[in-house]
């Protein structure tokens, strides 16, 4: 966390006083990236201000990405970026552990769909095809990393819903369809604002940019396989692309 008080929360009314002092009380480490912050009604009664006041101030700095807000849970300081590296072969587990921490993908919801000309055109089939369409989160060290809407041909992976729901894993999925090695074809990256369902998704304000990768996995005979749309909380998670592995 940068300890450099941030020029646009100096001085002014008193919201913002406030917005400043928990802004240096974060940079010094008293809220480490990660913990939870007092009440609204404690913040207020700590500062002898009203819950107003103390609203403005958060959601401030949860605007300025020094803060994020979790509904019915609280307002926590947001973790510092990691950054996951893109490579031919992408694995949620194993990016997330390239960069030291342990996760996890959680299926949120599932159901066949008839593909559109986009979906269409990246799996190879005919528009209107039947194909699997999964809402995905990921998440890493107990924080939502990425929300994600996954497309499978069908029948070809008609099971991959229950194995995902009981392995966490795509990899585990595939290989349980006979599919042990793939590959990323192509990851497109661009930055956007998140609709409402993805921001609470990812926990973070709507204000705050995402990043979305578009992307197609192949099999060994260069198949398509799976196309995923998957947006990544800007401000958790830096992206590499690899374009070297082997």
């Amino acid at each position: 966390m940068n300890t450099l008080l941030p020029e646009w929360i100096e001085g002014g009314p008193l919201w913002s006083r406030i917005a400043q002092e928990l802004a240096a009380a974060i940079g010094k480490g008293e809220y480490a990236p990660g913990v939870q912050l007092p009440s609204e009604h404690q913040l207020a009664a700590d500062f002898g201000v009203n819950r107003h006041t103390i609203r403005r101030a958060l959601s401030h700095l949860c605007q300025n990405g020094l803060l994020r807000t979790t509904q019915g849970s609280g307002t926590f300081v947001e973790n510092l970026a990691v950054d996951l590296v893109l490579g031919k072969r992408t694995r949620h587990r194993h990016i997330l552990a390239q960069a030291g921490l342990r996760g996890n993908l959680l299926v949120i919801r599932s159901q066949a769909v008839l593909a559109n000309p986009e979906q269409a055109e990246a799996l190879q089939c005919p528009i209107g095809s039947a194909i699997l369409h999964m809402h995905i989160m990921g998440e890493g060290a107990g924080q939502a990393l990425h929300v994600s809407e996954r497309y499978f041909p069908l029948p070809r992976f008609a099971q991959m819903e229950s194995i995902v729901q009981s392995t966490g894993s795509i990899t585990e999925g595939f290989k349980q369809h006979g599919v042990n090695d793939y590959t990323r074809q192509v990851s497109h990256i661009s930055a956007r604002l998140p609709s409402k369902a993805v921001a609470l998704g990812l926990g973070q304000s709507a204000t705050r940019p995402v990043l979305l990768v578009k992307s197609i996995n192949v099999d060994v005979n260069q198949l398509p396989i799976e196309f995923a749309c998957a947006w990544f909380a800007g401000d958790r998670v830096s992206l590499t692309v690899q374009h070297d592995e082997h």
